[in-house]
């Protein structure tokens, strides 16, 4: 493999799937946090909290510990739960419908548009019901779905909840997430475009879900633990909400302003690193990828291509010995053994979601992803797949 590679002209052993930026520089602000009484949830998370309301332009933010419990809380601010349905695409990580399922109401399958894997907007209508409470459009790869749209379709009783794990610095005809919906949840997990390791945050911008929101990332008590010592005097809290567990610690975030304030220049990076992959890619019909909207900004999170049917492992375990580290997001999640043996939806209920998802994987992509190693990912991508054997 090594040989291989020197005759590239690069030396490469391996590429990769992400990178993360973090450095021994952001262990001060870590340090920092140790310095103070609190390690949980506090005046760091407060500002970092500032911060978001700035970036997106709205009146409220909570930081959570992921997008799951985040989401978990939202749904429980909404008084989702037994006997409700929410309306989810087809295509998306499994957390975005394991939340309906968490807080007991009942996951309602719908299809995605196959130029650009979102949820299909044509197909949202028919799937609505009188239980409908709840729907979870994902911005699925960096691409924002059409919220006002949406909004249309659904009106105003039924609560619009973008699932933006993929999308922190994107937008749609100028606008970012958060402007239409009833809540935009993000996640900074290790491998996202702004990451803390573990860790989410909701924006939105009513006050009355902000109010139940407070409560439920935290139980369901009406007051966190610096909040309950304020004035060197103990405080008594209630609790008269059911909430989770879903406050991130101020240990973590941290680690996150800095990496706000720049997300724009670092997104500039992973625009160029899509377009050198699709300039490499051109021309060969055998590589299909995500259409990307015209009046949009991708975050780009990911660089999702699709191969010939029946090709996908081949092509995935063949990269995988050239030490490249290539991945699947995601494969159709109405036949995850969970949901195919709970609801016995047929591969074919959701058709564009199903082949998608038997034919994806995901390359390398991260800012500082070096030229020679993309160069590595194009010519062995393009080799494997210009013939029956792994080469």
């Amino acid at each position: 493999m090594a040989a291989e590679a020197d005759t590239l002209g690069v030396g490469l052993t391996s590429v990769p799937f992400y990178r993360h930026g973090l450095g021994p520089q952001d262990a001060q602000k870590v340090a920092r946090v140790l310095e103070t009484p609190f390690l949980t949830s506090a005046s760091v998370c407060r500002s970092v909290e500032d911060d978001l309301r700035n970036f997106f332009n709205v009146p409220h933010a909570k930081l959570t510990n992921s997008w799951t419990n985040g989401a978990v809380a939202t749904l429980l601010a909404l008084g989702v739960g037994q006997g409700d349905e929410v309306i989810v695409p087809a295509m998306t990580f499994i957390a975005s419908v394991n939340v309906a399922e968490l807080v007991g109401a009942t996951p309602v399958f719908v299809d995605v548009d196959p130029e650009t894997l979102l949820i299909d907007l044509a197909k949202v209508e028919p799937a609505i019901t009188a239980r409908t409470k709840a729907i979870i459009p994902v911005h699925l790869y960096g691409q924002m779905v059409d919220i006002a749209a949406l909004r249309a379709i659904v009106g105003s009783e039924i609560a619009i909840i973008e699932d933006a794990a993929h999308s922190f610095e994107s937008s749609l005809s100028r606008e970012q997430p958060g402007k239409h919906g009833d809540a935009a949840i993000f996640s900074f997990y290790a491998t996202k475009n702004v990451t803390c390791g573990e860790g989410g945050a909701i924006i939105l911008r009513d006050d009355a879900l902000m109010a139940d929101l407070q409560k439920t990332v935290l139980h369901g008590m009406s007051a966190g633990a610096d909040r309950r010592f304020e004035g060197a005097f103990y405080r008594h809290w209630e609790m008269d909400a059911l909430g989770t567990k879903a406050n991130l610690p101020d240990l973590l975030a941290s680690l996150l302003p800095d990496q706000i304030r720049d997300v724009h220049i670092r997104r500039e990076e992973r625009q160029a690193l899509v377009d050198r992959y699709l300039d490499g890619f051109a021309g060969l019909p055998s590589i299909q990828t995500v259409s990307y909207l015209k009046d949009g900004v991708s975050a780009h999170h990911l660089f999702p291509v699709a191969v010939p049917s029946g090709q996908r492992d081949r092509v995935l375990n063949a990269l995988n010995e050239a030490k490249i580290g290539a991945t699947v997001n995601y494969r159709a999640v109405h036949r995850m053994e969970y949901y195919a043996n709970k609801y016995q939806h047929p591969e074919e209920a959701f058709p564009v979601a199903f082949d998608w998802g038997q034919r994806t994987l995901s390359l390398p992509l991260f800012p500082g992803l070096r030229q020679e190693e993309q160069d590595y990912v194009i010519q062995r991508l393009a080799a494997i797949l210009s013939g029956p054997e792994v080469i």
